[in-house]
């Protein structure tokens, strides 16, 4: 079956959105680097897409450690330690669950910050209280510094999960930042 429509990689819109991931990456890479931290990611909805947007950025492996696509609750309990009851009281999309993701990523790497993203991206998925484009994102430093959010995200499931790696890249921003002014 053909595709029909635009191709999105020759819409000027696009290629702009490319290039603002690019750009947000690169500051996400460079004040990683001046700091001399190394990220990890724990990826849910996203499927690896902050990953694949830092990966994009040459010398990303000065600063980028590793990451953790665990798209099921069970990956989710192996690969990241999340517990059995986080998941059965509060559900995969929660701030919980996200920080819980953080933590084990952090704990499972040797990078100095972590971040978790968690939702719900369309079409189908939603619960009652979580409707689609419910995306939930931790941030956990090596030194205590905790941070968890909930997006209400709109658009299909692509836009969602744009959005979900902008957030989470912005995320690094703020929480640098947030140590940066502690420091000071």
């Amino acid at each position: 079956m053909a595709y029909e429509g635009s191709d999105p990689l020759s819409d000027t819109k696009w290629n702009q959105t490319l290039n603002d991931l690019e750009e947000l990456s690169q500051r996400v890479g460079q004040s990683l680097a001046i700091r001399q931290f190394f990220l990890a990611t724990a990826e849910s909805c996203t499927g690896g897409g902050v990953g694949q947007a830092i990966t994009a950025i040459p010398g990303s492996s000065t600063w980028y450690e590793r990451g953790f696509i665990t798209y099921s609750n069970l990956a989710k309990e192996e690969l990241l330690g999340v517990l059995p009851t986080t998941l059965a009281t509060f559900g995969a999309v929660s701030e919980t669950t996200a920080l819980e993701m953080a933590k084990g990523a952090l704990i499972r790497s040797h990078a100095h910050i972590a971040l978790a993203v968690t939702g719900i991206a369309g079409p189908g998925g939603a619960t009652p209280g979580k409707p689609v484009g419910t995306v939930c994102f931790a941030w956990v430093r090596h030194d205590g510094l905790m941070q968890a959010v909930t997006h209400y995200l709109s658009g299909d499931r692509t836009a969602v999960r744009y959005q979900s790696v902008v957030v989470a890249l912005e995320g690094i921003l703020e929480i640098l930042q947030k140590s940066l002014a502690s420091n000071e």
